[in-house]
């Protein structure tokens, strides 16, 4: 399966899996792009793009990077080996959003918005799973 299908599967995935969905993304990190996205609303492309450059702030900004990088090296672990957030959960006025690192593919994150009154659990259980089934297609 290509990279485009995988991450259409993945999109189908979320909007079927997520509790109280109302979008998901999925973003290369290497790049900053959105791959795709998908809304149960209506999105201008710009405001997606916004959303894809936000998310590597959350994963790659230069604080963050100062973090992972001080972990590497208390932990004795190479430069750039591993990346320390995997997972970022942010909650807004009416939405959560939650942002997954790939395992297999650090480089893809995927963002998952859905309305607040979403159980937390099921949210993160279901994400995780479509996670683990996107990072096994590739």
């Amino acid at each position: 399966m290509n990279l485009t299908q995988v991450v259409d599967t993945a999109l189908k995935s979320f909007r079927h899996e997520i509790p109280e969905y109302v979008a998901s993304g999925i973003v290369d990190m290497s790049t900053g792009m959105l791959l795709d996205a998908d809304t149960v609303d209506e999105h201008p492309r710009e405001i997606l793009d916004v959303l894809a450059a936000a998310t590597a702030d959350l994963f790659q900004g230069r604080t963050v990077t100062q973090v992972e990088h001080m972990w590497r090296e208390r932990r004795g672990l190479e430069p750039g080996a591993h990346h320390y957030f995997q997972e970022i959960l942010v909650n807004s006025d009416s939405l959560i959003h939650l942002f997954l690192r790939s395992r297999h593919s650090p480089d893809i994150v995927a963002a998952v918005v859905c309305r607040l009154e979403a159980n937390l659990g099921m949210l993160l259980a279901q994400a995780r799973q479509v996670m683990r089934e996107l990072d096994g297609a590739r």
